[in-house]
């Protein structure tokens, strides 16, 4: 089977990109050097004369401090990796692999807590469907974020009757806390912050590959469970009920398989669902960006001067916002509908290089890869911050300040002054990674949104009738992405308006639903 693309994609993220762009996406590496052996221990101690830092060395990618963490809490100043430690909860199970179980499982369970108490939701469809366990016989494989809000989901699918196995979708995102509290709950985990690419597709791979155990679901968030399962274990996965994927990265390679002919299992396409898209990614970016720039740089808004690239849902959330806190922003666009959106707004579009030189902050929101670029970057003044909150880690072309005639400085966890011969330097965030996720954390509120709606795809694809879902990918039926809807009303005290016999009729609807067709666009 020919190799899906050439590149490397190590950072599939939640709630980042934007439909309304066509992203070149990048695909993951052969499944040959997948799990490759062990790497030998590396230092993480740098010298500040360094002038360049290998991804391998980079401070950020062995810190265990977790940013998601209000506390700190992830920080347990153990520096034996992981997979070399003897672990066990105390059912005496070790079939796991996380930062520190027995000194993080207490908080992680506490965090937990805090965000069910914010997932109004999922936490109603897990008391619903608790007795039918609609779930039942699911063998899932989960590969997305690992944090209280991810937690939720997860332990809801095992309410459900479901057994999982869970891996991190991104190597910055996952708060050691909540997965040290999984794996003494039981679930077997895989996943902890600053893993290597090596460890990131071991991983993955031990969740898939078990003893005693076929997986005939999966769960994805980027696309890597599926591309793993597809190139190395083909068998395996002919024998998958279905896939649920929420991210633009994600749904753009499904596409892809189709295409090609070499997708043999239907999949559910949530991430352009109208709760997923309209609701993750907008309103918890909306949020979320201001929580990640402030907490990461300490920041004041007023009078800076922004520069949003791309203005799809994220792109509008993240430009809303910034506005509404005293900021001059503009949008970069390549859509002509999505510019005159951004121009009805009040946002004046610009080429990049028009405002480059003047910005104080560049957010990237696009889903695409090179958006942000070396050449930009050397016209930066100094002290810009860079971030990216599109799904890929491929908008800033972090490479490309991977020279020898450039200075990496660490000044904090996902924090990197790079220092240019003449004294000038740029701020990056996350490294080019997802920034909510990395620097901040995402509402709780919006993620139950999304964790229902991956939930339901879930029931539908394994309990549908043989023949109901061909190999092809599919969105979520629109009366689902209702019920998800009608789960959270509740928590505004929001009563939901009748249609009579006669007005339903008028309409020619049904006056259970669903009120929209296929076509509208809230």
């Amino acid at each position: 089977m020919n190799n899906l693309a050439d590149t490397v994609v190590v950072d599939p993220g939640f709630g980042g990109g934007d439909k309304q762009q066509q992203a070149a996406v990048s695909q993951p590496q052969d499944p040959s050097a997948v799990v490759p052996p062990p790497a030998t221990k590396q230092s993480s101690a740098l010298k500040k004369t360094s002038r360049y830092r290998s991804r391998s060395l980079s401070a950020s990618s062995t810190d265990s401090f977790s940013s998601a963490s209000y506390t700190g809490s992830s920080e347990d100043g153990d520096d034996v990796p992981p997979r070399e430690k003897v672990q066990k909860n105390s059912k005496g199970s070790s079939d796991f692999c996380v930062r520190n179980i027995g000194a993080q499982h207490a908080f992680g369970r506490r965090e937990i807590e805090i965000a069910e108490q914010e997932m109004p939701g999922i936490m109603a469809l897990r008391k619903r469907a608790a007795e039918d366990k609609p779930l039942k016989d699911a063998k899932i494989v989960g590969c997305t974020h690992i944090n209280a809000q991810t937690a939720v989901l997860i332990e809801t699918l095992s309410e459900l009757g479901a057994s999982v196995r869970w891996a991190a979708c991104n190597i910055y995102s996952t708060q050691n806390e909540v997965a040290a509290a999984l794996a003494e709950s039981g679930i077997p985990i895989f996943a902890w912050r600053g893993e290597t690419e090596e460890d990131f597709w071991w991983c993955i791979d031990r969740c898939v590959n078990a003893e005693n155990w076929q997986p005939n679901m999966i769960l994805d968030d980027g696309g890597d469970a599926t591309h793993l399962m597809l190139k190395k274990y083909p068998t395996m996965f002919k024998l998958v009920k279905g896939i649920v994927e929420e991210s633009v990265t994600g749904v753009h390679r499904l596409y892809q398989l189709s295409k090609a002919g070499k997708l043999t299992v239907p999949a559910m396409n949530v991430n352009d669902s109208v709760t997923k898209t309209k609701f993750d990614n907008l309103y918890s970016c909306k949020e979320s960006i201001l929580d990640s720039l402030k907490r990461s740089t300490d920041v004041m808004f007023g009078g800076k001067q922004v520069v949003v690239c791309g203005y799809g849902d994220v792109g509008k959330g993240c430009a809303q916002a910034l506005k509404g806190q005293g900021c001059i922003v503009y949008i970069t666009e390549i859509d002509p509908i999505c510019a005159l959106q951004a121009s009805m707004d009040g946002f004046r579009v610009v080429k990049l290089n028009e405002v480059i030189r003047n910005v104080d902050i560049v957010v990237t929101a696009t889903g695409n890869k090179n958006v942000v670029v070396r050449e930009h970057m050397d016209k930066m003044k100094s002290g810009c911050i860079v971030c990216n909150m599109g799904h890929s880690n491929t908008e800033i072309d972090v490479n490309g300040l991977r020279t020898p005639d450039l200075t990496w400085e660490k000044v904090r966890s996902q924090v990197d002054h790079i220092i240019w011969p003449e004294g000038k330097y740029i701020i990056l965030l996350a490294e080019g990674r997802l920034v909510n996720l990395s620097c901040s954390s995402i509402p709780s509120f919006a993620v139950s949104i999304t964790s229902a709606t991956q939930a339901l795809a879930l029931i539908e694809l394994f309990n549908a009738p043989p023949g109901r879902y061909k190999s092809d990918v599919y969105l979520l039926p629109k009366k689902m992405d209702e019920y998800v809807a009608s789960l959270h009303l509740p928590t505004f005290d929001a009563h939901l308006t009748e249609l009579s016999d006669e007005q339903a009729k008028y309409m020619g609807l049904n006056k259970a639903g669903p009120f929209k067709p296929n076509y509208y666009r809230y």
